[in-house]
């Protein structure tokens, strides 16, 4: 399967990089254009790609690739009513809160082969008397925010304030674009947070209750902050 990662220049270096060691892929280029201008009957002349990725700060750039019918992930959206529009142009062009919270439950194969590798973040982890030993990353984000985390986190005792710290540096190498509704790096490193947690929940590795009540207030605050979107 061949990626496309469309952009106007300002996104997307991280996510070529990274995507481009699983999967053969295109770095293409388009041109930046105006925010505030209208262009009608746009067209995208850009390589043939099984799917495409977007970084595209112009709505009228992300229709012309929606025309193109085939699947992509936009990195970069602008609300519910733009995506109510693009869908109608082509179904297959889909949105997450974020681009680590990609998930392989689109129905859209190609979409869904991409998530098998990236998206929302599964951390593989060793535990001893409440340190990590080790930790590494099954799935991750694009932009590579997942791996730093789990680098951070190796060697650490599990503590409220080491995974608050986890999660800064998650927030550090997130490179979330903040441009309409689109990726936020707090609730990115949010994600990655649940995805740690899990495991330490999975394993009832810890039973201290100040751990339990941080993942009882990383849900809460999860929950709050999808109401945004």
């Amino acid at each position: 399967m061949r990626i496309g990662i469309v952009t106007d220049g300002k996104y997307g270096n991280d996510a070529y990089e990274n995507i481009s060691k699983v999967f053969p892929c295109e770095w293409i280029e388009v041109e930046e254009l105006p925010t505030s201008m209208i262009f009608d009957d746009y067209e995208l002349d850009i390589p043939d790609c099984d799917m495409y990725i977007a970084y595209l700060r112009h709505p009228d750039q992300v229709f012309a690739l929606a025309e193109l019918g085939k699947p992509a992930l936009l990195g970069i959206s602008f609300g519910d009513g733009f995506m109510d529009q693009i869908q109608e142009i082509n179904p297959k062009v889909i949105k997450f809160p974020t681009m680590c919270s990609v998930e392989q439950n689109t129905g859209i194969p190609e979409i869904d082969d991409y998530a098998k590798q990236f998206g929302r973040p599964i951390f593989e982890s060793n535990y001893f008397e409440g340190k990590v030993i080790d930790s590494k990353v099954l799935r991750c984000s694009p932009c590579g925010s997942s791996a730093a985390g789990a680098d951070f986190i190796k060697d650490k005792e599990i503590t409220p304030e080491i995974l608050q710290d986890f999660a800064i540096h998650v927030c550090y190498e997130c490179r979330a674009p903040r441009f309409g509704k689109t990726c936020d790096k707090e609730i990115a490193g949010i994600i990655h947070l649940r995805a740690f947690l899990s495991i330490i929940s999975d394993a009832n590795t810890f039973s201290d209750e100040e751990i339990h009540a941080f993942m009882r207030n990383i849900e809460v605050e999860y929950n709050e902050r999808l109401k945004s979107y």
